[in-house]
């Protein structure tokens, strides 16, 4: 009896610490603050499950996409998630740098008729390294209005990436900095194969002195409820920079 006993525990510790891990939904959607929202695709890298944020806005006149999922499987997915939960569809799309987890669904939602933007530099490097490419290209820094939300399209030069941008909602003080900003938690920069290193901290103080005081800080793969994030990355910058 004793042995069975032990046996039936043994194979509920193995269902609860191994085979029983539930794997992450492959699309979830979180409230920001007011019609602003975080969506989330995973992507398995170096045999991890990597989360992919990116966000978007509800508008009257439809909705923004910033970045698009790293989950391919998901790109419909997504625009039915919107199209359900709010009776909107998207309208437009941005992609702030060239790398698959912000641009693997450009080609995918231009086809389906919506408006997908990047800058000319981004275009440059989807074009060398073989990735989808926006229709409209931004040769300079961008404001846009959709309806009563204004917002602007920034790039402080090279971090992650030689083309990161990011994109500041004046009005309700949000930043989404994409890869470029990395999560308060993170204990490095992540992937530096295409990065400068050498620029990487002045970059992220260009931010930081032109969008003060973010009420909400929206990062790529790191937890984005922490306003830390900046301050945080600056930090590791400064570290890598000895370091070189």
């Amino acid at each position: 009896m004793l042995r069975t006993i032990v046996c039936v525990l043994s194979c509920l510790f193995l269902v609860k610490n191994g085979f029983g891990k539930t794997p992450p939904a492959k699309l979830s959607i979180k409230h920001v603050v007011s019609n602003f929202y975080v969506y989330t695709t995973y992507h398995l890298y170096e045999k991890q499950m990597i989360p992919a944020h990116g966000m978007y806005l509800v508008t009257d006149s439809g909705v923004l996409l910033l970045d698009t999922p790293w989950d391919s499987t998901q790109f419909q997915p997504l625009l039915d998630s919107i199209q359900l939960k709010h009776g909107q569809q998207v309208k437009w799309c941005i992609a702030t740098h060239w790398h698959s987890d912000r641009t693997d669904g450009l080609d995918y939602y231009r086809q389906q008729g919506i408006k997908t933007f990047t800058t000319v530099l981004t275009d440059d490097f989807c074009r060398k390294n073989n990735q989808k490419r926006a229709s409209y290209l931004m040769t300079k820094d961008t404001l846009f209005q959709i309806g009563s939300i204004s917002f602007e399209v920034y790039y402080p030069g090279g971090g992650h990436t030689e083309d990161n941008i990011v994109v500041w909602f004046g009005k309700e003080k949000i930043l989404y900095g994409g890869c470029l900003i990395k999560g308060a938690e993170a204990k490095d920069l992540g992937y530096l194969g295409d990065a400068n290193v050498a620029e990487y901290a002045n970059t992220l103080r260009k931010v930081q002195k032109r969008f003060p005081r973010p009420k909400w800080i929206l990062v790529s793969h790191h937890d984005w409820t922490n306003k830390q994030s900046l301050t945080h990355s600056i930090q590791l910058a400064k570290q890598l920079k000895k370091k070189s």
